[in-house]
C-alpha cells in the first residue's frame, strides 16, 4: 500500500482550515498548525495531527516534517482586525507568515501551496465579479491579499515547479466559526444572536447582498485544485455560488429555521468608507478549469447552523460590541 500524501494546513484549527482538515483526515496525513488566535483545537476531529505553532516562525514549520501540499490560511483574516492598534501587526502577521510559508515550501520540495485571497479585492466593481477585472484594494486587509497574489506570481516565475494557487473567497459561512467571534460571517453571528435571545443587527435597510457560500463548497474547490493533474501555476480562482442574497432574505431564512418571526434590528451603517454594497462571483473560470459545482443549498446550510449550535464556544460577536457602543 502506498504511503499517504501529507498536507500541512496553516491556520488548521480555525474555521476553514478545520473543515478542510477534517474532510481529508482519512485519505491524507493531515497536520494542522495553528497559533490559536482564531482557532480552537476542539474543531479538529480525531485523526488530524495538531501542532500549536506560528506560520511566521520557520522553527515551527520545521516541526511538521516533509509535506506534499500546503493550504495557507494563516494571517489576519478580516479588515476589522487592522483597526486601531492592529494596523502594523496585521500587516506583519499576514505578510511574514505568507512569505515564510512560500520560502519553506520551496526549500522542502512542496508540490503545491494553496492560499486564501479575498473577494474584498473587488470592492464595488461591476457585477458579477470576475478574475479579469481590475482590482483596487479598498482596505488594508485587501492590500495584504493583493500582495499575496503578486508575490505568488513572482515566486512561481522563479520556482515554477511549485504551484501557488489563490482563491478569492466570497462570503463563507459554516461550522467551526465560534472562535472567530466578532470576525465570523454574518450568518453565524445572526444565528448566535437569535439563539441567545438577541435581535440581529443589520446595517441600513438590509438590501445589501452577498454571495453566501458554504465552507464545504470551499473545501471541495480547494481539493479539486490540490488534486488536479493540470499545472495551475500561480492561478487565482473565485470561490462562490454565482448568486447573491440580501441580508433581509438571510434573516428571513434564519428566523424560519428557528420557527420564529423575523425581528431583526436595523441600525445606521457605522462603516463610512469602502462599504461593499453588493457581491456575487462569476465562477466560470473554476468551473471550466476544475469542474467545480457548488453543492450546499443555502437553506440547508442555515438549517445545519441552527441545528448544531455550540453556544458555550462563542467568543464575543460583533453585535455584542455594537451594543456596548450604543
Amino acid at each position: 500500500m502506498s504511503e499517504k500524501k501529507r498536507i500541512l494546513v496553516c491556520g488548521g484549527a480555525g474555521f476553514i482550515g478545520s473543515n478542510f482538515a477534517n474532510f481529508h483526515k482519512n485519505d491524507y496525513d493531515v497536520i494542522a498548525l495553528d497559533n490559536l488566535f482564531l482557532g480552537d483545537p476542539r474543531n479538529l476531529d480525531e485523526g488530524v495531527n495538531f501542532i500549536e505553532g506560528d506560520a511566521c516562525k520557520t522553527e515551527d514549520l520545521d516541526k511538521v516534517g516533509s509535506v506534499d501540499y500546503i493550504l495557507n490560511l494563516a494571517g489576519t483574516s478580516s479588515q476589522p482586525m487592522f483597526n486601531g492598534d492592529g494596523l502594523v501587526s496585521g500587516y506583519v502577521n499576514s505578510v511574514e507568515s505568507f512569505m515564510r510559508v512560500l520560502e519553506w515550501g520551496q526549500k522542502n520540495d512542496v508540490k503545491k501551496v494553496l492560499y486564501a485571497s479575498t473577494s474584498s479585492l473587488y470592492a464595488n466593481n461591476p457585477l458579477p465579479l470576475i478574475e479579469t477585472q481590475e482590482v483596487i484594494p479598498p482596505n488594508h486587509y485587501a492590500v495584504t491579499k493583493m500582495l499575496y497574489e503578486g508575490a505568488s506570481r513572482c515566486f512561481n516565475a522563479v520556482h515554477p515547479e511549485m504551484e501557488i494557487i489563490g482563491f478569492r473567497f466570497m462570503s463563507i459561512y459554516g461550522p467551526n466559526e465560534e472562535a472567530k467571534g466578532e470576525f465570523a460571517n454574518l450568518i453565524s453571528q445572526f444565528v448566535w444572536d437569535i439563539a441567545r435571545g438577541l435581535r440581529p443587527m443589520i446595517y441600513g435597510d438590509g438590501s445589501q447582498t452577498r454571495d453566501f457560500t458554504n465552507v464545504l463548497d470551499v473545501v471541495q474547490a480547494v481539493t479539486l485544485a490540490m488534486e488536479s493533474k493540470s499545472h495551475l501555476g500561480a492561478n487565482v480562482f473565485n470561490i462562490g455560488t454565482g448568486n447573491s442574497v440580501s441580508l433581509n432574505e438571510i434573516t428571513d431564512a434564519i428566523y424560519k429555521a428557528f420557527g420564529k418571526e423575523n425581528d431583526a434590528e436595523h441600525i445606521e451603517n457605522p462603516i463610512k468608507e469602502s462599504y461593499i454594497q453588493d457581491q456575487y462571483a462569476d465562477i466560470t473560470k473554476i468551473q471550466d478549469a476544475l469542474n467545480f459545482a457548488p453543492g450546499v443549498k443555502l437553506e440547508d446550510g442555515i438549517k445545519q447552523q441552527v441545528e448544531n449550535l455550540r453556544i458555550e464556544r462563542i467568543r464575543h460577536s460583533s453585535s455584542d460590541l455594537m451594543r456596548g457602543m450604543k
